[in-house]
């Protein structure tokens, strides 16, 4: 199957972001008001064909975006490289490891769709499996009206705090990583849009 056709989950922009009202670019926490009425339309979501959804800023695609913090309180920084599905983000550096998220038929609730998500790209990633996982902290979200990218996804963004032994590369040739503390990173430009925004957040 065509990554194309893959089913992807998908928000209608004028509901995630209330008509605009709330609109925001760059990192919110999922503790001010505004982050918590974005997490409570999630469950509005409908199932899309990816392809038909890759143009269309009347959607917003939920993407999981996992940080990864090891035993030194070290980051996990990782490029792209040119093996990689999404061909507009080859060469740059990413903090975030994640992807496209699919409907879980057996869910109990959105939070429920999200997880399994986040678990299921980190496990076909980096070799993490569910039971190295369940730490993982719900911290937000990153978005990014700015570029024709980030005009059509929505970040979801997780935080977890891992042993570096159980992280390895399973797609040697989308990936390269390396551990980093995140006050060392001082320049942004390598980094994609999502990754650079979050740094400036948290720095």
């Amino acid at each position: 199957m065509s990554k194309f056709d893959e089913k992807i989950i998908v928000v209608p922009r004028e509901i995630v972001f209330n008509h605009e009202k709330n609109a925001f670019n760059g990192f919110l926490s999922k503790n001010v008001p505004m982050g918590e009425k974005i997490f409570d339309t999630l469950d509005q979501y409908e199932v899309k064909r990816r392809g038909d959804m890759e143009e269309d800023p009347a959607y917003k695609q939920l993407i999981s975006y996992c940080l990864l913090e090891n035993e030194n309180g070290e980051t996990l920084v990782y490029e792209r490289l040119s093996g990689g599905g999404e061909e507009r983000l080859h060469g740059q550096s990413s903090i975030g490891v994640g992807g496209h998220m699919n409907d879980v038929l057996d869910a109990q609730n959105v939070n429920e769709v999200l997880r399994v998500n986040a678990q299921r790209e980190l496990e076909e990633e980096i070799g993490l499996s569910s039971s190295k996982t369940q730490n993982m902290e719900y911290l937000g979200f990153i978005n990014d009206d700015t570029n024709e990218v980030g005009e059509v996804h929505l970040g979801i963004v997780f935080k977890i705090r891992v042993d570096t032994e159980n992280v390895e590369v399973k797609e040697t040739d989308t990936l390269k990583i390396k551990w980093m503390h995140q006050g060392r990173i001082d320049n942004y430009d390598d980094f994609e849009t999502w990754s650079a925004l979050i740094l400036k957040a948290f720095n």
